[in-house]
């Protein structure tokens, strides 16, 4: 969806020149220059004696009397509304033919004191909420009372999407919080407790009259032009209690953020009754574009704060909401919107809904609109009308892929939408293997207990799902969480040979439900035929195994039926929603998981009793100016005695796509095991160290290096060389008579990655080094792995 987005900033902002006009300077980018960019007399700052550090010394002791958690009860209502518009509509577009007819378009075009400059609004999402919040006991709701949008990305059913997005990356601030976080990044607060008197330097403007008070104004820059920071202006109430009035804060000129040229956030604070002093409006203005040459987007992101109360609430108020829990929060009521609404839409914004209408009716128009629908979703709809389609085709990127055993597959699916059924969902796939003749499918059938809106994926999920599939899965596939996801045409190219295959035919069961606090538990009852194929076999150890051929008394089928319980947390995880999977927009907070897998012997066919368990942690930690760290952990045992396709193995990524959570070096079944820790550390530095070499801070590079690590043991009861004989465990997978399993020493593994980002702004490339197990056949040291990585 980030790179949705990104793509059309870069659709929209055309350059000027191509109209004939000459780019002006911005109002944002006068103000800027003017008011925040304070540049301090040529002398040395000191923090010793200086009257402006003092005073924000109390400052920031006092802001902890101004927390709203410092009461028993919060209660207020939050109106948000974030509008997108093109900028710098100058006179001879407005008087061209192409816009004179287009007069419902032409009509849109308004003036925007912020920027001084006429601006064509496209679209706008709008939220109201409420917060609840108790001391005693601790207990926070956050009701989302409705959701609306109008505008263009309707066309491209994108719908709520483009808003959470845009809600997670132009987040809420509140200067009066340590750490301000923004486009995916954490910024010192210039009231920050911790740092703020270090980071930045400040500066005592004049003392004046604003909204009638008297306030001391204040400046604020960073103490290091190169370190992401803020700049700006603080007015602080000149009445001895060092509350704040307002505050300014602006993206430097020279930031290397991405995308985003020109940024403005205004906030004002008002009082309650007792004293304190509380947000409560937040403006954001934003120019977005490739390049400040080009014609920008304007973005206003306006949020109103409105009956603030800390009085008594029921407890009545924080029992679970059902209109919640039903997923669906759009409202379209214009008495719902009118009574809500902080302020009135602006007549560019009344309009837009006409305005996307008359875009479609345009000849040709929707052609282009289906074709720009089906890129993004990847799915082909059956409607030329958004949102109208019944089944919709594809993945379009799996249609067509290529595999050792099948050479080039051929593929067709689709699934229902919510427009045949709210509750019932179907799902499938027929493909074809040009090389291996094999014909493979996926029936698939959801019911949802929560009324959908299109998909059934749409958060929370309440369903139970039954499916049958039969398909051709690497190993690695299987143990990835994802599933099928390596049936891709991308995918297809990889750096080694995965030659050892398996047929497998399935049947499965899925109870699933999820909590507003992001809890997901899942209960599934799995049945799977599986089969070996290409070079891969099962063997038991008590009959001979010949050379390089498959033996006579070779297991041609192993039957498993499993049963699997697994929960998820992800708390303040943002989603939107494709017609393929989830995708999570905001990864700043902590994701844990965990899954036990009972095998059931002679339960419809089970051939063995075996018990599995896996922990999962994900966390990011800030660094600050140093970018941020991500770190994966992952754990698993398997507590009884099976063979080894029952067994662990690390997820392998074959591909020359860069995979988060697999390891980029290990080849696939290169370690079998029955328990194994794993590390995966990634550090981005966001041009932390680039950034200060001369001929390299133009092209704002930034700098990522990673660092993976696997321990494993395949414990005596597994282990086939110390059982010779045994019926019940299989030979390890071979080719050509050589064990391609390598097993693990008390050493664990280890692979390096150093890599370079925001190459032309979208492209990631690795270098990726494998440290040790280096003496085995067909094991390659080094390589080279890339992907297109949008960030701000």
């Amino acid at each position: 969806m980030r790179p949705l987005l990104l793509f059309l900033v870069m659709m929209l902002t055309l350059s000027p020149e191509a109209w004939g006009q000459k780019k002006k300077r911005s109002v944002y980018e006068e103000r800027e220059l003017k008011e925040v960019l304070v540049k301090p007399k040529r002398q040395r700052y000191r923090r010793k004696n200086n009257p402006a550090v003092e005073l924000m010394r109390k400052v920031i002791a006092a802001k902890g009397e101004h927390q709203l958690k410092r009461n028993d009860y919060v209660r207020y209502n939050k109106y948000q509304r974030i509008t997108t518009a093109l900028d710098n509509i100058t006179q001879e577009m407005i008087d061209s033919v192409a816009l004179l007819q287009r007069p419902l378009i032409r009509r849109q075009i308004e003036f925007c004191p912020q920027t001084g400059k006429y601006i064509l609004p496209f679209n706008y999402s709008e939220t109201v909420s409420q917060y609840l919040w108790r001391r005693e006991p601790e207990l926070e709701r956050n009701y989302i009372l409705g959701t609306n949008s109008e505008g263009i990305t309707d066309l491209f059913s994108l719908g709520d999407n483009v808003n959470t997005v845009l809600q997670s990356v132009f987040t809420d601030v509140n200067i009066y919080d340590d750490v301000l976080t923004l486009f995916e990044r954490e910024f010192t607060s210039p009231l920050s407790s911790r740092a703020a008197i270090s980071f930045f330097q400040f500066f005592i403007e004049d003392t004046i009259q604003v909204d009638n008070q008297p306030v001391i104004q204040l400046n604020f820059v960073p103490q290091n032009p190169q370190d992401f920071g803020f700049s700006g202006r603080i007015w602080v109430l000149h009445d001895g209690s060092y509350r704040v009035h307002k505050c300014l804060l602006n993206l430097p000129l020279r930031s290397s953020v991405n995308w985003v040229n020109t940024l403005v956030i205004e906030q004002k604070f008002t009082d309650l009754p007792n004293g304190q002093r509380v947000l409560q409006t937040d403006d954001l203005f934003a120019e977005l574009g490739i390049l400040k040459k080009q014609r920008q987007l304007v973005l206003h992101r306006s949020t109103n704060y409105t009956q603030l109360s800390i009085d008594s609430i029921p407890d009545v108020y924080f029992l679970p909401s059902d209109k919640r829990r039903e997923g669906i929060t759009n409202v379209e009521d214009s008495s719902f919107w009118a009574s809500h609404r902080v302020d009135t839409l602006s007549w560019g914004e009344s309009g837009l809904k006409q305005m996307s209408e008359q875009i479609y009716d345009v000849a040709g128009n929707s052609a282009l609109l289906y074709i720009a629908r089906s890129a993004v979703s990847n799915y082909f709809e059956t409607s030329n009308r958004n949102n109208q389609s019944l089944v919709d085709i594809g993945p379009i990127m799996s249609m067509v892929s290529k595999n050792t055993i099948d050479g080039w597959r051929f593929r067709f699916g689709g699934q229902t939408t919510a427009r045949i059924s709210p509750h019932l969902f179907f799902k499938g796939y027929v493909a074809y293997g040009t090389r291996s003749k094999n014909w493979y499918g996926l029936g698939e059938v959801e019911y949802s207990f929560l009324r959908k809106q299109y998909t059934p994926l749409e958060f929370p999920k309440h369903s139970l799902t039954l499916q049958w599939q039969n398909d051709v899965f690497s190993p690695a596939d299987v143990m990835w969480q994802h599933g099928r996801a390596k049936d891709n045409a991308w995918t297809s190219f990889k750096w080694t040979a995965v030659d050892h295959m398996m047929y497998q035919r399935l049947g499965q069961l899925t109870y699933e439900v999820e909590t507003n606090d992001h809890l997901d538990l899942k209960i599934t009852g799995k049945n799977s035929r599986i089969t070996p194929c290409g070079d891969l076999f099962y063997q038991r150890l008590d009959s001979p195994l010949p050379a390089y051929t498959l033996g006579t008394d070779a297991v041609r089928h192993l039957h498993t039926t499993e049963l699997t319980l697994s929960l998820r947390w992800a708390p303040g995880e943002e989603i939107i929603n494709s017609k393929q999977r989830r995708q999570y927009v905001n990864h700043n907070n902590p994701v844990l998981g965990f899954a036990h897998t009972f095998g059931l012997k002679d339960v419809l066919g089970g051939d063995y009793r075996y018990n599995t368990s896996e922990l999962t942690f994900y966390e990011r930690v800030w660094l600050k100016s140093y970018g941020r760290i991500d770190i994966n952990v992952r754990g698993a045992i398997a507590w009884n005695k099976a063979p080894f396709p029952l067994l662990l193995m690390p997820v392998a990524n074959n591909s020359y796509l860069i995979t988060r959570d697999m390891f980029n070096m290990i080849q696939n079944l290169e370690f079998i095991n029955d328990r194994y820790a794993s590390l995966q550390v990634e550090w981005d530095l966001s041009g932390k160290l680039l950034n200060r070499i001369p001929l390299l801070k133009a092209l704002k590079l930034r700098e990522v290096i990673g660092f993976k690590t696997l321990c494993g043991h395949l414990s005596s009861k597994n282990d086939p060389t110390l059982h010779p004989g045994d019926h019940d465990l299989f030979y390890m997978p071979s080719s050509a008579g050589q064990s391609i399993v390598h097993p693990m020493s008390h050493t664990p593994y280890m692979e390096l990655s150093v890599g370079l980002h925001n190459i032309l702004k979208c492209i990631r490339i690795d270098y990726v080094r494998r440290l040790n197990y280096l003496d085995y056949p067909g094991v390659k040291k080094h390589g080279f792995r890339a992907c297109m990585q949008f960030d701000f």
